[in-house]
């Protein structure tokens, strides 16, 4: 099944209305203001494919929760910086890094369950995910092998596809598809090159599928990876915008100059809300790290007057429009928000459509929770997390957080991020 038949199918289903209440640099292209990107229409039944039943809320926009104050900044150095394209120099205030902690809801998982028993916050999309499968692909010396291709297919239909992660591992939740509560035998199909294998897996047995591929030992001498930030860049970022591009910069110039030496490009996506300025705005991916880093210095917050924001089409155009690499690349997306997206919009996106199509495509996304962001907010950034296998990071004031999370370590989230793109390049350079 091709990832926009599943894209357009999914998006007829919520159409259907089912809903469940749960408790500027020149190198940026713009998408300016006018109506949001229609709907794709519906296609056919398909005869031999059941889909993820994502219900479509209806939503009252959560009132905007009051942001705790930035970490007090002390009156900051200054650096004088070069300018890549005109060679001049300026000056730089050097701010204080903020500090950060993260969960992983994977790891965590009857924690995770719990926190989703208890959620009664503005409606989200209430995907059933009572019951996971890791799904495990290994090669030669029991090393993982990433970008599979996994399938899973009960009678010959197909129920989920999905790619793997630099881990080896995807993930699989039946009860989100169509009569998925009623199977008992899984057949899981893995494809990685000129290499295949099926195997069947009984429901319950065990929580993790390992399928093994007859691969040669993987040697990549420089490893593509692709980091993109994508950034809420409306009014109600602009008392951290300082501080989070301090961090980006420092993000970017330090993966640049890991040992292991990745074939690195980064990019940026950044996004207000309709009726702002603009809607996205894109910066292609680039390996020239300077070059990005004069783009980060650019970003200015402004506009988005109400809580909510076109984080929809923002996630979309961050998967779509820009050229990510596939054959062995790792594929990252620091989502770095304080505001939910908006739910309320006709002609949009979906979120859960793009986390699912992230999925698919071995795509991992690590939301970063800035201040004020609202109990909705973290709800879906979570989901997202979840669906993706990334991590859910939470920016800390005075090492506190107001999000539903515990027992977490404290570090610079420059740190943090680092520390976790070194995690994927580890897994094919270790």
């Amino acid at each position: 099944m091709s990832r926009n038949f599943l894209m357009t199918t999914i998006l007829a289903i919520a159409v259907m209305g089912l809903s469940v209440l749960l408790g500027c640099s020149s190198s940026a292209s713009s998408r300016e203001v006018g109506p949001a990107p229609p709907k794709l229409p519906a296609p056919p039944a398909p005869a031999v494919a059941l889909q993820p039943e994502i219900p479509a809320p209806a939503v009252a926009p959560a009132p905007k929760a009051p942001a705790p104050p930035a970490p007090s900044v002390p009156s900051p150095d200054v650096a004088t910086v070069p300018n890549p394209e005109s060679g001049d120099t300026y000056e730089e205030p050097q701010v204080m890094s903020l500090t950060a902690g993260k969960i992983d809801d994977n790891e965590r998982w009857d924690e995770y369950l719990q926190y989703c028993s208890e959620y009664e916050g503005p409606v989200v999309h209430d995907l059933d995910v009572s019951e996971r499968y890791i799904i495990t692909v290994r090669g030669a010396n029991d090393r993982p092998v990433p970008n599979a291709s996994v399938t899973v297919l009960t009678d010959d239909v197909e129920l989920f596809r999905g790619q793997t992660y630099a881990n080896g591992q995807t993930v699989f939740f039946p009860r989100m598809y169509e009569d998925g509560a009623n199977i008992d035998i899984f057949e899981v199909s893995v494809e990685k090159d000129s290499l295949s294998e099926s195997l069947e897996f009984a429901r319950n047995e065990t929580a993790e599928w390992v399928v093994e591929l007859d691969t040669d030992e993987l040697s990549i001498d420089a490893v593509p990876l692709d980091v993109l930030f994508l950034l809420d860049a409306t009014g109600s970022m602009s008392d951290e915008i300082g501080q989070i591009k301090t961090t980006m910069l420092s993000i970017s110039e330090r993966i640049s100059a890991l040992p292991s030496e990745p074939d690195l490009r980064f990019g940026m996506v950044t996004y207000r809300d309709r009726g702002d300025d603009f809607v996205t705005r894109t910066y292609p991916f680039e390996t020239d790290v300077q070059k990005f880093v004069h783009s980060i210095r650019g970003v200015e917050a402004n506009g988005g007057d109400d809580d909510p924001e076109s984080l929809n089409e923002a996630l979309h155009v961050a998967l779509n429009d820009l050229e990510w690499r596939e054959g062995d690349a790792i594929r990252l997306v620091f989502l770095i928000v304080d505001a939910p997206p908006h739910l309320d919009y006709e002609d949009d996106y979906d979120y859960a459509v793009e986390m699912l199509d992230a999925a698919g495509r071995g795509m991992k996304i690590f939301p970063i929770a800035s201040s004020g962001l609202d109990m909705q907010g973290e709800y879906i950034f979570r989901q997202i997390a979840l669906h993706t296998m990334g991590r859910f990071i939470f920016i800390l004031y005075d090492e506190s957080t107001p999000h539903d999370v515990d027992q977490y370590s404290v570090e610079n989230l420059d740190d943090l991020i680092v520390e976790l793109v070194e995690e994927e390049l580890a897994h094919l350079t270790g």
